[in-house]
């Protein structure tokens, strides 16, 4: 079953009552409304003026609700899962952090691989030239050593976004960069929230090692994922419509992400089902079951 993704950017009271959530709005004359949480799977919370009981929060963290706080940018700033997202979690985290460093340089190449060759392909669905980028998917070698992801990204979303007057990719850049920042945001926390449920650290990664920062695994395994963000976000700007300010409207649109079409391994399934086999699949490679992470092919 696909999970629900609830957006809040209103002034609201949030309780609980007989496995519901249940919402109250302070201004009258509206309804309040009752949600199961068992169908909940990301609840996004971004006006500053939300009341939440601590009774609601443990029942959507036991239902492995991810439970996304927003800052006064309006980016995701924070998730609130579980301390026990695997009942074999203390083996399975003993894994990864075992893991051998010939192991991790494998599996960020295999990272980088299909990252590259999932950029080509959106290229190519938008009738755009990637030749460069699939000789460069063929290129990577162990641990990326030639930095092809960085090249490749570089020439990708110039390519991507050639029509857009000086963009470039960049956090604080122009837009259409703001929806991408944000895309992104909710593709870490499906990420985040895939690994916790498959028992491992989303803070110690297989690339990325910045000590700052608590989601470098997540960071490491969204990355061929980001391509379904591009895309959604690049049908956003072919509409001609205003992008400079983060509507409510195209919240909601990227919040679509975690139901997103994905194809992975011969077989379609929600974004946020997929990553969980992507995980499952990454420890995998961590216990020595298998040798390769199951990733999406974009077509």
């Amino acid at each position: 079953m696909i999970k629900r993704t609830l957006f809040f950017g209103n002034p609201a009271y949030l309780s609980t009552k007989n496995e519901q959530l249940v919402v109250n709005f302070p201004e009258e004359g509206k309804a309040e409304v009752n949600i199961p949480i068992e169908d909940l799977g990301y609840v996004v919370l971004e006006n500053l003026q939300i009341t939440i009981t601590n009774g609601l929060l443990m029942k959507l963290v036991q239902n492995k609700t991810a439970v996304i706080t927003c800052d006064k940018q309006h980016l995701p700033c924070s998730l609130l899962q579980p301390l026990v997202g695997h009942t074999e979690q203390t083996e399975r985290m003993r894994h990864q952090l075992n893991a051998s460093l010939p192991l991790k340089k494998n599996l960020w190449q295999q990272t980088i691989e299909a990252k590259i060759e999932n950029q080509a392909n959106h290229l190519l669905k938008r009738e755009k030239n990637a030749l460069k980028l699939k000789r460069w998917a063929k290129e990577v070698k162990s641990g990326d050593t030639g930095n092809h992801e960085a090249i490749a990204a570089a020439h990708y979303f110039q390519s991507l976004f050639e029509n857009v007057e000086n963009f470039s990719r960049n956090q604080k850049g122009i837009p259409p960069n703001n929806l991408l920042n944000y895309g992104y945001a909710i593709l870490r926390a499906v990420t985040a929230r895939a690994l916790i449920s498959s028992g491992m650290l989303p803070s110690v990664g297989i690339f990325h090692k910045n000590k700052y920062n608590a989601f470098c695994l997540a960071d490491d395994i969204m990355e061929p994922y980001r391509i379904y963000v591009d895309s959604l976000v690049y049908d956003l700007v072919e509409t001609g419509g205003n992008i400079s300010d983060l509507t409510t409207n195209l919240k909601t649109e990227l919040l679509s992400v975690p139901a997103m079409d994905v194809l992975l391994d011969g077989k379609w399934s929600p974004l946020m089902t997929a990553m969980s086999r992507t995980t499952n699949s990454l420890y995998e490679c961590f216990s020595g079951e298998s040798r390769k992470i199951l990733y999406p092919e974009f077509n």
